[in-house]
């Protein structure tokens, strides 16, 4: 592999797997904890390989595009004006839902943070705004400034990870990691589609990597394993040392698992560890959501990327779950499930077997990343299995499970 190659899949990993990790870290332990580490531990592995596939069959048909093509393009030319208008409002839908999400969990963590070291006293519309004018300056520098950015952001995530693991990892109890109960484990199923969401900005790296398909295919396969082994790790600790009724208590005040892990052990550096890596977990997953969507909005609008351009674009980025999460600040757990049952199913995951079909089977392309990975089986199976994640938080909305 060529030098620029291995520097592209290092880049590419790092911004594939910072836009992973993010919000879903601080609901994905207490809801798999009520099943126990090892039903975790296959249901979390279940949905990486889904979302880990449909990454790849998505990057297949962003092959197939001219450079600079998003998914409205993609959408226009296999869907036609009306599949495109369909993928457009799932696109919106998912990331705005994302944006509110790392909004309402984001901008109170750095408001406290500024609190402790400067003694601020900020508002919650005022915390909003600044969270929303800092990371939207970063956004609207560009492609060079995002990468450079999240990679200082990937390097404070990965320190407090191990530090926070460090001090966490005497306290847990192997008897609490024994604990199984396999039923419950699919419930956790449509917040860790959201958690393992990174194929938005698939297009944004090939448009950067000008189509160089090895290491995007790398990036991809990569980049979303760093995540996994960082769940896989997170979800032990938790597990092992919250005990189950500490874990429901968590979930019925709606607080933090760094709060409930605090709780339990009184260990206040295990507090501030996870509450610094909860904040850069969900600062990189904000800047490969909004480099996404400014992408995004400038193909549909078919504007360019740069300039006064992209500050306005940045702002239609940002000021809509502004607005929305100041007047609902507590809306995190529903926007992040919502986001993952239904956004991330059908975006994510229907709509690259859609447009991987429909190239294949209908405009018979020749695949030029995917061969028996995209076969007709192959893309039943994943529907079908993406239907049933759907199905889940459909029945979590009506109350009927979880």
């Amino acid at each position: 592999m060529k030098k620029q190659e291995l520097r592209q899949v290092i880049s590419g990993s790092l911004l594939i797997a910072g836009t992973t990790v993010g919000a879903g870290m601080l609901g994905i332990p207490l809801l798999t904890a009520r099943a126990g580490f090892w039903p975790a531990m296959v249901i979390t592995l279940f949905a990486w390989g889904l979302m880990m596939w449909t990454g790849l069959l998505f990057l297949e048909v962003t092959l197939w595009m001219p450079v600079g093509s998003n998914l409205l393009s993609m959408a226009r030319r296999f869907f036609g004006k009306k599949g495109q208008l369909f993928a457009g409002v799932m696109f919106l839908f998912l990331y705005y839902c994302l944006l509110v999400a790392y909004y309402a969990a984001g901008a109170p963590m750095l408001s406290y943070a500024l609190s402790k070291l400067f003694g601020l006293e900020i508002s919650s519309v005022m915390g909003f705004a600044f969270f929303g004018l800092l990371f939207g300056g970063v956004i609207s520098l560009g492609a060079k400034w995002i990468d450079r950015t999240n990679l200082i952001l990937v390097t404070g995530m990965v320190l407090t990870y191990f530090l926070l693991i460090g001090v966490g990892a005497p306290e847990v109890d192997m008897e609490k990691v024994a604990f199984a109960n396999w039923p419950v484990s699919v419930l956790a199923l449509p917040v860790l589609f959201s958690a393992f969401g990174y194929h938005n900005v698939i297009p944004s790296l090939t448009t950067y990597f000008k189509k160089n398909k090895d290491p995007l295919r790398l990036s991809v396969v990569i980049g979303s394993f760093i995540p996994l082994l960082i769940y896989l790790v997170w979800q032990l600790l938790v597990i092992g040392i919250i005990p189950q009724e500490g874990i429901s208590e968590a979930l019925a005040k709606g607080v933090p698992v760094t709060a409930a892990l605090h709780g339990v052990t009184g260990n206040h550096w295990i507090f501030r560890f996870g509450q610094a890596f909860a904040f850069f977990a969900i600062i990189t997953s904000l800047l490969g959501v909004a480099f996404s969507m400014v992408d995004f909005l400038a193909d549909g609008m078919k504007v360019e990327r740069k300039g006064w351009m992209r500050v306005g674009l940045t702002l239609l980025t940002f000021f809509p779950p502004f607005v929305f999460v100041t007047l609902k600040p507590e809306v995190f757990d529903q926007a992040l499930g919502v986001a993952g049952g239904i956004g991330e199913a059908i975006l994510n995951g229907l709509i690259p077997v859609a447009l991987v079909w429909v190239g294949r089977y209908r405009r018979n392309i020749e695949p030029v990343l995917m061969d028996r990975g995209s076969s007709k089986a192959v893309l039943v199976l994943i529907a079908t299995l993406t239907l049933f994640v759907m199905v889940l938080e459909v029945l979590h909305l009506m109350g009927l499970a979880g």
